[in-house]
């Protein structure tokens, strides 16, 4: 059974920072490509950071510059760095696992709470 575990969430102050993880099992971590979306109420979800199996990062523009996408395939697991944060990044944070060769496969955590606020 695939799970992906993130942690890391909670409530920071405006310009402070917060390192979010996923830790993938049941899955060979090393052959997905891993996103970071977020949710913020009444919004739809949005995509904010990826990893490619080759270590590329792409980033909304929303957060470029102060997010970093890195991935440890030793330990199975992805973080998302976020620093410089700012009210409006206020939402649930979902870990995404993606495969499109050797079957097609797309799993989603069950999402980390991150709350900006003074």
């Amino acid at each position: 059974q695939v799970q992906l575990v993130e942690s890391g969430g909670g409530l920071v102050q405006p310009g402070g920072s917060l390192r979010l993880s996923c830790a993938p099992s049941g899955i060979i971590f090393s052959f997905y490509i891993m996103n970071w979306y977020r949710q913020a109420p009444g919004k739809q979800r949005e995509l904010v950071a990826t990893i490619t199996i080759g270590a590329s990062t792409h980033y909304a523009d929303s957060v470029k510059g102060r997010f970093t996408i890195s991935r440890d395939n030793a330990k199975s697991t992805v973080y998302l760095q976020m620093n410089s944060l700012k009210p409006e990044d206020t939402a649930v944070y979902y870990c995404n696992a993606v495969r499109y060769s050797g079957g097609a496969a797309n799993y989603w955590g069950q999402g980390t709470q991150v709350t900006v606020s003074s």
